[in-house]
């Protein structure tokens, strides 16, 4: 039998006969008449019917879904066979899924193995493996579709004419009390209903208001599923969630947050709409090799991924069209544990997919996309999921799919994980996968945005496409493809630009250079500096800036480093005529802003505020607040960082075995009266995490001082291969056993955007010493600025363009020296210096209320000057304006200088 749909329509005879088992007096209708006569018990009703015909129909799955109030999806309501956790929370649209095209069709569907039918979907959480046939029928009350009734089997099984026409009979007999569920369930569900739908789109992480609903749900089973809705409302039946609504006289708030979040999709009125319609047909895709868009979807590890999420979301909140193209890594990226001597360990587990706000990628065919990909060793195949985010779509490529060979099953499991060969198969599903996928959904991108050089194969996929629409050659499709490229590099650091071999690249871009006829050293050289020098390695970076008309560094000191680096691109030319500008990077403010801080910029900031965060003028009203206000505020998030960083600390002692000793001493450590000084981010050595410790007595006697104590709070993860990144992190960790600095050093393992979010809404001081010119730009001080908290910074980075002297503090005059020694040595000094003489003084100059009003008075000055401009919006205009309208052909003058 073919795997195909059989409708049982009017002179059709499409359904098979033949072997198929004699149900017909199996299956007595009077008996699930009988029980469908019950009312008022649905749910028990349906459960009972089920089991009904599972057994009389000889099969060991039968299941009933419901159709959901929006019509556009079925959901799991009773079942025999599957796993009952699954009721109420497995959903599928009715364009996916054998249940799915049953609804869609509205008709039955007989398949003998179902899972080789295009339209079949696999439910990992429903155990489901081991069933080959499958049976749908739809039921159907008073001429509206309810819902479908569905049936399978372990062994392949040809359904007869009479067995599909003896369950659509039962499904009639069932279609009313289905009908009933739904009836009852829009006024008995509709908690359950909205809470499900915010949680699908994470427009609700940047939204306080919406995640404070979930949070009051149950607020210690939040914590301890990671801040992850999907997760939280799993957990609830259907009485439980509707009590504790009620409990908590949610309904209006729930209503309330779903009707915002109804007008936010569908505002029509946005700085994207008046600035960005040419992107609406063609919108931008924004490929980057992670997200960090929330703790709960792990596919992140650190600053490039943060950036890449708070730039999709400010792009939802302005309405450019973009979409988010990057990998689905099961296992993420690692979990960090700390053994007794500090030692970092990493930890890898898989990501239940059933708990994450995921859905297939549906082509223009109505089906699952899946990608391929041709090397020389076989093919890499992808599956594609959608993550919604707010009004924009971000589209994860999962290599887990049963077509792959084993090696390339895991091969997008982890994150920056595996060798160069790893990482040249991941890059290449990212490119040349993720464009691909766009193709298969419908979507052509009028702007390709190339955040770091792992997406670079994009643009060769560009290239032959462009050749095949058009007919053209290679050297003609480049400046056409070029043009509609913007490519953004994030790395002063020489060693963080990914290389690699002939060898690596011929196995896997052989089949599409040829495709493209291009020679193996014609290819070579497009990621070569000198494209002559066979010797050289293809370094991504190289084929980006090549390919790109228009390509940027992350703040202006970086576009400085930038153009001194890549030189050699550009022969004959001066470094400061070398094309590459930059974009000074900016963080999401809904997503950072504490919501202390959110409801006082509220009072003061002017109505709607955030819409307009990327003008100065509204900033302006901070020098309104009043001094107590602002400062009450601060230690209010203070407190909630102590609380936050003493918890963590005993978990992680318990974890280790350490003593009832130790745990009472982790649980008081800290001081709310005491500076607090606040260290997270990537322990690579040039960040220099260990800088502060270079005179041990010095920094014994600074936070000891018992007139005016320092203490500090540090977070951060080494790269599993970075040994000398590992021993800086251990021998910060260590200071919390020496009895001179236990009660004021606390290590926080495992860094996330949870840990980020604590760390910089609640420190006074944000301190950042890396290495200069090796920051690129950094992000985690400007969401300390958001906060009030104050830099404390080398001039590097955005800090480098910011700082004017009394928006926060500085380490050092900027000037660096050839001898790394010497270079850390001054620094050391300088930021003692500083210290000692600016920065502890004036957190301890309080008046007669106990203020310290200079203090305040930069906190309101960091704000004031730097709030709007280092913001995402501000960044995602400046990128839409400068990049992406000019790449799609929407400028409306650009006069070029004369010949």
């Amino acid at each position: 039998m073919e795997p195909e749909s059989l409708g049982l329509e009017e002179n059709q005879s499409e359904v098979l006969t033949g072997h198929a088992h004699d149900v017909t007096h199996v299956l007595p209708l009077e008996e699930i008449a009988n029980l469908a006569a019950a009312e008022g018990q649905p749910a028990e009703t349906l459960t009972n019917v089920v089991a009904l015909i599972a057994k009389r129909f000889e099969t060991q799955v039968c299941s009933a879904y419901l159709l959901e109030p929006d019509r556009a999806n079925l959901v799991l309501a009773a079942t025999v066979g599957l796993r009952r956790e699954c009721i109420g929370n497995l959903r599928m649209a009715i364009h996916e899924g054998l249940a799915g095209l049953v609804a869609e069709q509205v008709r039955p569907v007989a398949v003998e193995q179902a899972q080789s039918h295009p339209r079949f979907k696999y439910f990992r959480e429903a155990g489901e493996d081991s069933y080959q046939s499958f049976l749908g029928v739809p039921l159907i009350d008073r001429g509206v579709l309810q819902g479908v009734l569905v049936v399978q089997t372990v062994e392949p099984r040809i359904f007869g004419e009479d067995e599909v026409r003896l369950l659509a009979e039962a499904a009639a007999q069932v279609a009313p009390v289905v009908s009933e569920a739904r009836t009852l369930d829009r006024f008995i569900a509709p908690a359950q209903e909205r809470l499900w739908a915010l949680a699908r789109n994470l427009w609700w992480s940047w939204d306080h208001d919406a995640a404070s609903i979930f949070r009051d749900l149950n607020p210690v089973r939040w914590r301890q599923v990671n801040q992850n809705p999907v997760s939280l409302l799993a957990e609830f039946p259907l009485a439980k969630l509707e009590s504790r609504a009620a409990e908590l006289v949610l309904h209006s708030r729930i209503n309330y947050a779903c009707r915002r979040l109804q007008e936010y999709l569908r505002a029509d009125r946005t700085w994207g709409t008046q600035r960005a319609g040419v992107l609406r047909p063609c919108p931008v895709a924004y490929f980057s090799a992670e997200f960090g868009l929330h703790e709960s979807l792990p596919v992140y590890s650190g600053g490039l991924g943060v950036l890449a999420g708070d730039h999709i979301k400010s792009a939802s909140d302005l309405g450019i069209p973009l979409v988010g193209i990057g990998l689905f890594y099961g296992q993420g990226y690692f979990r960090q544990r700390l053994d007794r001597h500090g030692w970092q360990q990493e930890e890898y587990s898989v990501t239940d997919v059933t708990q994450l706000p995921l859905e297939a990628a549906i082509g223009k065919n109505g089906r699952p996309v899946v990608v391929q990909i041709e090397t020389r060793s076989g093919s890499i195949h992808a599956k594609v999921w959608r993550v919604k985010v707010g009004r924009c779509d971000l589209f994860l490529l999962d290599s887990d799919v049963e077509a792959n060979a084993p090696d390339d099953r895991t091969l997008t499991s982890r994150l920056y994980g595996g060798d160069a060969r790893t990482r040249i198969r991941q890059e290449l599903l990212l490119g040349v996968g993720g464009l691909r996928a766009l193709k298969a959904m419908g979507i052509v991108p009028g702007v390709l945005h190339l955040n770091e050089g792992h997406s670079g194969f994009v643009v060769l996929e560009a290239i032959r496409m462009r050749m095949e629409e058009e007919g053209i050659k290679f050297d003609t499709a480049v400046p056409r493809v070029s043009r509609e490229v913007v490519f953004t590099t994030h790395t002063p650091v020489p060693a963080g630009h990914d290389r690699f071999d002939a060898e690596l690249i011929d196995e896997h871009l052989g089949p599409l250079r040829e495709v493209m006829g291009l020679s193996q050293e014609s290819l070579m050289g497009l990621g070569r500096e000198d494209p002559n020098n066979q010797h050289e390695t293809f370094c991504m970076t190289v084929l980006g800036l090549r390919l790109s008309r228009r390509a940027n560094a992350v703040s202006a000191l970086h576009g400085e480093v930038s153009r001194a680096m890549w030189t050699g691109l550009c022969p004959g030319k001066p470094e400061d005529e070398v094309p590459i500008g930059h974009i000074t990077n900016g963080v999401h403010v809904p997503s950072w802003l504490a919501p202390q801080m959110f409801r006082l910029y509220d009072r003061h900031l002017g109505t709607n505020w955030h819409q307009h965060s990327s003008e100065a003028r509204i900033w302006e009203g901070i020098e309104s607040v009043d001094d107590g206000e602002l400062w009450e505020t601060h230690l209010s998030l203070k407190s909630q960082l102590l609380e936050f960083v003493r918890r963590r600390a005993v978990e992680q002692a318990e974890r280790r075995g350490e003593s009832r000793e130790v745990l009472r001493r982790l649980g008081k450590v800290l001081s709310p009266d005491a500076l607090t000084i606040g260290f997270a981010r990537r322990f690579a050595t040039y960040k220099r995490a260990n800088l502060i410790l270079t005179d041990i007595e010095n920094l014994a006697s600074m936070v000891n001082d018992p007139k005016r104590p320092v203490q500090f709070v540090f977070a951060g993860k080494a790269h599993p291969n970075d040994e000398p990144g590992k021993r800086v992190l251990q021998q910060i960790a260590e200071l919390m056993r020496n009895p001179r600095f236990a009660d004021k050093f606390v290590f926080v393992e495992d860094y996330d955007i949870n840990v980020g979010r604590h760390f910089v809404q609640g420190v006074d001081v944000w301190l950042n010493n890396p290495r200069r010119p090796q920051e690129a730009s950094g992000t985690s001080g400007q969401k300390v600025v958001l906060n009030g908290g104050l830099n404390l910074s080398v001039l590097d980075g955005w800090w480098a363009e910011a700082y004017d002297g009394m928006n926060g503090f500085a380490i050092g005059t900027g000037r660096t020296h050839a001898d790394m020694n010497l270079h850390d040595a001054r620094d050391a000094e300088d930021l003692r210096r500083t210290l000692r003489e600016e920065v502890i003084p004036l957190y301890y100059q309080r008046d007669r209320d106990g203020l310290p009003r200079g203090w305040i008075k930069r906190m309101k000055r960091t704000i004031r000057t730097l709030g709007w401009r280092f913001n995402a919006d501000r960044m995602v205009m400046d990128y839409t304006l400068k990049c992406y309208v000019p790449a799609a052909g929407g400028t409306s003058s650009d006069m070029r200088s004369a010949w």
